[in-house]
């Protein structure tokens, strides 16, 4: 009779012991038309499907998701090459393990002529040296090292492995192709769950595969819960349905890393979407952020910086609503803070956009780093002691508080850079009137030079334009 929810036999020197063998590994693909997805890669003529079929299996490095198939296809890439199949992880293995395999390797090698394919899953968890005491068997063939990361190879894997090795980009599953496994799982009486006879509804296969989120391993835990929910039932009467996903799911928590490449994937898709004014993406990745944990006063801080950066002097509120926003996640936290940082998300991608003040101060930048460290005009100085005042510092400085128009018509920036512009306002909301109010102040000091050069001319004897220095 097949075991609906077989066990392993105990290991010897373990007596009574027994383990569960999940669903997800007892439907592990053992040929490659049992493999779903990834067709880019296995289609006909794509890299991987050539590879597989000629079984010239180089070493590769496996970048994807969980549950997308990187095991899988290791163990189908050594079963296509003829070759033994070794599997470490990472976490739990170090240089001495590395070496060990190496060396059989070789000594297989030697005597049957047998290549040997090693699975190092979670590559990234090695460090720079335990990587590089990977390179010798790698760079003379002893092995074939196929490693599996979920975090971006051009980070976690040094250059010289990377070079040694390609880098191979897997996708999520497709939630039809979760819907097939799981399908398949119902269905197969060998290794699946066949002999329950159970009956899956087609929204309850869609809302596993959403809930899932491209990860075939959750897809077939979940279902393996629900199955042995529904097992209880009379036959006839196991009949899957949504609500049971739902129950079976519970404590399913968003897929998310604060401290892998998804964080700063989700803040860069935040920080776009608000840029390009759509409140509603920005909603949605400020929610994935939350939910799957991330700090709010990073996120606080990313909103701030756009405030200043993509909306700028357009709405000068914006930074006002996003400092706001951080001050609420600072005293309150989560969850209360998430309204908070919602409505900063949803002001800023509402507000009009100018870039001017970002581009403004960059140019400034670049003038301090490229040019002289020019000294302080002696009229711009302040004269808190007697020898400063003698040394000319404050001397001639007029303050336009004392103008009628209250606008600064002296010089204000080196003599190297009289005249030097940087910041040109946009032409969306508030910086509209920021062009007009620098123009004014522009009118205002253009004429006061030109009046203060025909006194200067005047005072020297010089005619005026348009009369005689000399009247009567």
């Amino acid at each position: 009779m097949v075991e609906l929810f077989p066990v392993a036999e105990p290991e010897a020197g373990a007596p009574g012991a027994r383990r569960t063998v999940p669903l997800a590994e007892r439907m592990r693909p053992r040929t490659l038309e049992e493999l779903v997805g990834q067709r880019h890669l296995l289609a006909e003529g794509a890299l991987l499907r050539a590879l597989l079929e000629r079984g010239e299996i180089p070493s590769l490095i496996l970048w994807g998701p969980p549950g997308c198939g990187k095991t899988t296809l290791a163990r189908l890439l050594a079963g296509r090459g003829g070759m033994r199949f070794v599997q470490l992880s990472a976490t739990a293995s170090g240089v001495q393990q590395v070496r060990a395999v190496a060396a059989e390797a070789e000594r297989r090698w030697r005597q049957e002529r047998r290549g040997t394919l090693l699975f190092l899953d979670e590559i990234h968890r090695f460090s720079k040296a335990q990587q590089d005491a990977l390179l010798p068997a790698v760079e003379a063939g002893t092995l074939v090292l196929v490693g599996a990361t979920t975090e971006n190879p051009s980070f976690t894997v040094i250059p010289p492995l990377r070079s040694r090795a390609r880098v191979v980009v897997l996708e999520p599953l497709a939630p039809a192709d979760l819907v097939v496994l799981c399908r398949r799982a119902l269905q197969d009486r060998e290794r699946g769950l066949g002999e329950l006879g159970i009956q899956a509804a087609a929204p309850a296969l869609e809302r596993l595969a959403q809930i899932a989120g491209g990860d075939a391993r959750v897809a077939l835990t979940v279902l393996e819960t629900a199955a042995r929910v529904l097992a209880r039932e009379p036959a006839g009467a196991r009949r899957l349905e949504p609500e049971l996903i739902e129950r079976a799911a519970l404590g399913r928590t968003v897929a998310y890393d604060r401290a892998g490449e998804a964080h700063f994937d989700a803040i860069s898709a935040l920080h776009k979407a608000v840029r390009g004014s759509d409140p509603d993406a920005a909603l949605y990745w400020l929610a994935r952020m939350l939910e799957g944990g991330e700090d709010p006063l990073y996120i606080a801080r990313r909103l701030i910086r756009a405030a200043s950066e993509d909306v700028g002097l357009a709405d000068p509120q914006a930074l006002v609503q996003a400092v706001a926003a951080a001050q609420a996640a600072e005293r309150v936290g989560m969850p209360e803070c998430a309204l908070a940082l919602a409505q900063a998300c949803v002001y800023l991608a509402a507000a009009p956009k100018s870039d001017a003040l970002e581009r403004a101060y960059l140019e400034a930048q670049r003038q301090v780093r490229q040019r002289p460290a020019y000294p302080v005009p002696l009229h711009l100085r302040n004269a808190p002691t007697a020898l400063m005042r003698e040394l000319g510092y404050g001397e001639g400085y007029e303050n336009p508080h004392r103008r009628p128009d209250g606008i600064g018509v002296q010089d204000y920036l080196p003599a190297e850079l009289r005249g030097w512009r940087c910041y040109e306002p946009g032409g969306r909301g508030f910086e509209v009137r920021l062009r007009e109010r620098l123009a004014e102040c522009a009118r205002v000091r253009a004429a006061a030079r030109a009046a203060a050069g025909e006194a200067s001319r005047a005072g020297q004897g010089e005619a005026p334009a348009g009369g005689s220095a000399r009247e009567g």
